[in-house]
């Protein structure tokens, strides 16, 4: 059976991605507009209707509006904007949080794509706050360095004219646009300090976030917390826990460019409980269009 799919800004960066990844499989059939008419309404509508799936690569308030253009119609949507992640209408798309979120995005009509820097960090904490291994109310500082594609056309404008800076930090303020779905799919009730960062790299992305474990409260150890994460994911999935046996070699942000898996460690010190949670991922790729397709897959029974 084929599936029609319509990507709603099919010529963004998640956009384009999202149809690399689709063009060549014989399961998919790719609704598109006419260039020329990609911004009226009316082909858009069409678009949506004669499409099973749409997937949403617009900004937030366009996101919105898209949603409310094909409210009529059948078509299920995956909206990679932040407009829907936190709400509770909507299906979270990170199916490896549990049995029972993989479930509720193969049978939902809405489903909202996570951030990247939160597919990280969620991916991380998660599974630890449900084990008791992290308190909910402990307050994490997270850390996190992303390639430049992650800020649309005009950064990677910036950086492929030689005008970017190797390395800044921003969103300083604490208000990132990613915060409130941690804290909320991540079962924490304190908001985390939040410190991200673009390299002079086009793809990739690695989330740390520092524990003194004898601050925890609960009696974690490096093992306790490889062991939890370990259970969670398992073996074969997207998500992997990597050998905690390894703790010299170097951790990459670009190692897993071009692909849909993430990679976490567990690193530090066991004998001071100095421990720093890593998790490794493409920015496009789980953080964005390789999530956009594993939920479309899931959707569709594919």
């Amino acid at each position: 059976m084929t599936t029609k799919v319509f990507i709603d800004g099919e010529a963004g960066t998640t956009g384009l991605q999202i149809r690399d990844r689709l063009i060549s499989r014989p399961d998919i059939q790719l609704v598109q507009v006419d260039p020329a008419r990609r911004k009226e309404d009316s082909a858009r509508y069409e678009a949506f209707a004669e499409a099973d799936v749409a997937i949403l690569c617009l900004p937030d308030d366009a996101a919105k509006a898209a949603v409310a253009l094909s409210a009529d119609l059948k078509v299920r949507i995956i909206d990679a904007s932040t407009a829907h992640r936190v709400n509770p209408d909507w299906a979270f798309g990170l199916p490896e949080l549990s049995a029972a979120q993989a479930e509720r995005i193969k049978s939902a009509r809405y489903v909202a794509n996570p951030g990247c820097y939160s597919t990280g960090a969620i991916a991380l904490l998660a599974p630890l706050v449900a084990a008791g291994q992290i308190p909910a109310d402990f307050p994490i500082t997270i850390n996190a360095v992303s390639g430049y594609t992650g800020g649309g056309k005009a950064m990677i404008g910036e950086y492929e004219d030689g005008t970017a800076p190797a390395h800044f930090v921003y969103a300083t303020g604490q208000k990132h646009k990613h915060l409130p779905e941690i804290v909320k799919y991540a079962g924490l009730s304190v908001t985390p300090i939040f410190v991200p960062a673009v390299g002079n790299f086009a793809q990739g992305m690695a989330v740390q976030i520092p524990l003194h474990l004898s601050s925890l409260g609960t009696g974690a150890t490096m093992q306790s917390l490889h062991d939890a994460l370990s259970a969670h994911y398992g073996t074969g999935g997207n998500i992997r826990v990597m050998p905690i046996e390894d703790q010299d070699s170097r951790i990459v942000p670009t190692e897993l460019n071009d692909t849909n898996f993430l990679n976490i460690s567990v690193r530090g010190d066991a004998a001071t409980g100095r421990v720093v949670l890593i998790a490794v991922l493409d920015n496009l790729g789980k953080g964005a269009s390789g999530a956009a397709v594993q939920n479309l897959d899931l959707m569709i029974g594919a």
